[in-house]
C-alpha cells in the first residue's frame, strides 16, 4: 500500500462527502461525475475502506468515511484560512533589523516611511533592544545595526563601515542666545555640559582640541543613550557633545543650534552587520543599497 494519497481523489472525496452527492461535488470542481467517482475508488482500493455506501443515485458515507470526512474538512479548513491570511498579509518578504536605539529613533525611524514606499513588498520589523548584540545566526535578525569599537565578529559576518560622523556641541537656540551667550569655546563656563556616555568623543576628548579652555567636565547630567542627551539639550538643560548624523532632524527644525559651526572630529562609530550567506537576498541588498544611498545623500 502507498503511503502518498493523490490530492485530486481527496479533494473529490471531501466534496462529495460535505454536498452528499459526486453529481454535486462534479459541478463544483469542474469535472464529470465519473471522474469523482473514480478518484474516490481509488482512494478505497488503496487502503482497502469503502468510503460511501452507493444507494440508488445517493450516496452516504460509512463510518469510515465519516471519519476520514471530519479529518479531511478539518485540513481543507485550515488550509483556507492559511490562503486567506497569505492574501492579507500583503509583503512578500519580512526584513528583520537590529539597530542600536539612538540611531533606530533619531535617524532610521524618520526615513522608514521612505523605504517602504520605495519598496512596498518588504515589511520591516525593527528591533532597537539593548545590549547585548543579537546571534544574526540564531536569533532570526537579517541586520544588525551597532556602535563602538569594532569587534571580533564571528564567521560568516559581513561589516560594512557606516561613513564618517562629525561630532559637535549642539544646544538649544534660546541657550546659545541667552542671558550668558554661546560665540566662544570659552562661554561654555558659564553653561551646564551634558554628557553622552557612549559617544566615542567626549568632553576630554574635545579639550584636548581646545587646551586654552578651562571647563569642570566633572559636573553635569551624564546619558547612557544619545538619544537622551540630545533630547536633554532640546529641553534646555545644557550643551551636549554629539553627532550630526543623529541630531540632523532637530539642527533642520531648528530645535538645536551648533554654536561653533559643523566642523569637528570625525568618527567611524556604525556599521552595518549581516551575514555573507544572505548578503544577496533581495530584501537584504534593497535596505542595504537604500541605507548607504541616504547616509551619502545627507553626508554630501
Amino acid at each position: 500500500m502507498q503511503n502518498r494519497v493523490p490530492l485530486k481523489a481527496v479533494q473529490a472525496f471531501e466534496a462529495a462527502a460535505r454536498l452528499s452527492s459526486f453529481a454535486l461535488a462534479a459541478e463544483e470542481l469542474f469535472v464529470t461525475p465519473s471522474a469523482v467517482s473514480h478518484q474516490i475508488k481509488l482512494l478505497e482500493e488503496q487502503f482497502g475502506v469503502r468510503l460511501f455506501h452507493r444507494v440508488h443515485r445517493a450516496v452516504v458515507l460509512t463510518d469510515a468515511g465519516r471519519h476520514y470526512a471530519e479529518e479531511v474538512s478539518a485540513a481543507f479548513s485550515r488550509i483556507e484560512m492559511a490562503t486567506r491570511e497569505l492574501g492579507r498579509t500583503a509583503k512578500s518578504d519580512i526584513l528583520t533589523v537590529h539597530s542600536t536605539p539612538s540611531f533606530a529613533t533619531q535617524w532610521l525611524m524618520p526615513r522608514l516611511a521612505r523605504f517602504s514606499s520605495a519598496h512596498p513588498d518588504i515589511d520591516v520589523r525593527l528591533n532597537a533592544s539593548y545590549p547585548p548584540p543579537p546571534d544574526l545566526l540564531m536569533q532570526g535578525v537579517d541586520i544588525d545595526i551597532r556602535y563602538g569599537t569594532k569587534r571580533l565578529q564571528p564567521a560568516g559576518t559581513m561589516v560594512l563601515p557606516f561613513p564618517a560622523e562629525t561630532i559637535v556641541p549642539l544646544c538649544a537656540p534660546t541657550l546659545a542666545d541667552g542671558p550668558h551667550p554661546i560665540r566662544s569655546p570659552e562661554d561654555l563656563r558659564e553653561h551646564t555640559l551634558i554628557h553622552s556616555e557612549v559617544c566615542l568623543v567626549s568632553w576630554r576628548d574635545w579639550m584636548r582640541q581646545h587646551r586654552k579652555v578651562q571647563l569642570d567636565i566633572s559636573r553635569g547630567p551624564r546619558f547612557d543613550r544619545s538619544f537622551m542627551a540630545i533630547s536633554a539639550a532640546v529641553d534646555g538643560l545644557g550643551v551636549c557633545l554629539e553627532s550630526l548624523l543623529l541630531a540632523q532632524r532637530e539642527l533642520e527644525t531648528g530645535r538645536l543650534v551648533a554654536p561653533f559651526g559643523l566642523d569637528g572630529p570625525k568618527v567611524q562609530g556604525y556599521t552595518f552587520n549581516l551575514l555573507k550567506s544572505r548578503a544577496d537576498l533581495p530584501k537584504i541588498r534593497s535596505f542595504q543599497d537604500w541605507l548607504f544611498e541616504e547616509l551619502e545623500k545627507e553626508g554630501s
